[in-house]
């Protein structure tokens, strides 16, 4: 387990082509495999939102990841921001906000 200093927590805006494409089951399947505690939705405006907390090694390869995300995505940019780490639980898909 890690330290809590080793933690890191982010919101995530994914931009681009990322709705209709799989890319919030790929990010739950991806932040599992990393370990990843929190959460992805999409958004009104056509975004996904995305809050990744975990070991900071784990998190920053999943930021890398959604660069790519699932093969029909086209990702334009990424905004990242510090955020709440919300604990230990389930990586898990949110309705959209």
């Amino acid at each position: 387990m890690a330290d809590k200093e080793d933690r890191k927590a982010v919101l995530a805006r994914i931009h681009g082509k990322v709705q209709g494409v799989w890319y919030r089951g790929w990010t739950v399947e991806t932040a599992n495999r990393l370990g990843l505690d929190g959460w992805v939705r999409n958004r009104g405006d056509g975004t996904v939102e995305a809050l990744f907390a975990g070991p900071a090694d784990a998190v920053d390869r999943m930021l890398e990841a959604c660069r790519r995300g699932p093969s029909a995505a086209i990702v334009s940019d990424i905004a990242v921001e510090p955020a709440r780490d919300p604990g230990p639980g389930v990586f898990e898909q949110r309705p959209t906000l």
